[in-house]
């Protein structure tokens, strides 16, 4: 029988993908309740802050099935938390589904199934969060992974230079490069002007992608369901 566990979810909803190498695409969103950090800038406070709803992985999947759409993401809060997930992932995959998993850089992805493209965050010191990154989850990731630096002020950018170097663009074997994963840099735009990021960006000739969050462009007062 096929494992049918109960998730705690704060939404599902149909938009326009708004961040990611995959922005602009429709995608079925599957946001998960909870999270163990607490960044200075979250836009989904919700995820914690409010009770979320158990539902099946069958009603979830029935939730999909309405949507003749090749992408499906799942986020939070952190996704991770919740050991449901990866039959739900499991399950999606076998749906032919574009998977993207996005997730908040804490947590092992070591048993993520393969297939899943890993989004991680690895979290800026202005975040508040920068320590409780799990960075051996950096030797996991591949060519269709992504990394994504939420980036508040200079020394937020400085130090995600830091670590592409330490940790990323350091690789010398041409095999290994092929294989690295995505970078993308995004703006806390109530903090730093998107502009500015993208000349540090340019001046340095960083190999990085400037990700602006489409959803909050097209619709601006909605928090929730985009």
């Amino acid at each position: 029988m096929v494992p049918d566990p109960a998730l705690t979810v704060s939404e599902l909803f149909y938009s326009i993908q708004g961040e990611s190498s995959y922005t602009g695409y429709p995608c079925v969103f599957i946001r998960l309740s909870d999270c163990n950090l607490r960044c200075t800038y979250c836009d989904a406070r919700y995820t914690y802050e409010d009770a979320g709803r158990k539902q099946q992985i069958s009603e979830i999947l029935d939730f999909v099935k309405r949507y003749p759409v090749f992408l499906v993401e799942i986020t939070g809060g952190e996704p991770l938390l919740q050991d449901g997930i990866y039959p739900l992932m499991d399950q999606l995959l076998e749906m032919k589904k574009t998977v993207l998993l996005e997730t908040n850089g804490s947590r092992n992805i070591k048993d993520v199934p393969d297939g899943v493209i890993k989004i991680m965050d690895l979290k800026c010191p202005d975040s508040g969060m920068s320590e409780h990154m799990e960075l051996s989850n950096l030797a996991l990731l591949n060519h269709e992974d992504e990394i994504k630096f939420v980036i508040s002020s200079r020394k937020d950018y400085d130090w995600a230079v830091e670590m592409l170097q330490t940790h990323i663009l350091d690789i010398q074997d041409l095999q290994v490069i092929r294989k690295r994963p995505s970078v993308l840099f995004s703006p806390v735009t109530s903090c730093i002007a998107p502009p500015l990021l993208a000349r540090w960006i340019r001046d340095d000739h960083l190999p990085v992608r400037l990700q602006l969050q489409l959803h909050a462009t097209l619709w601006p007062d909605s928090e929730r369901g985009v």
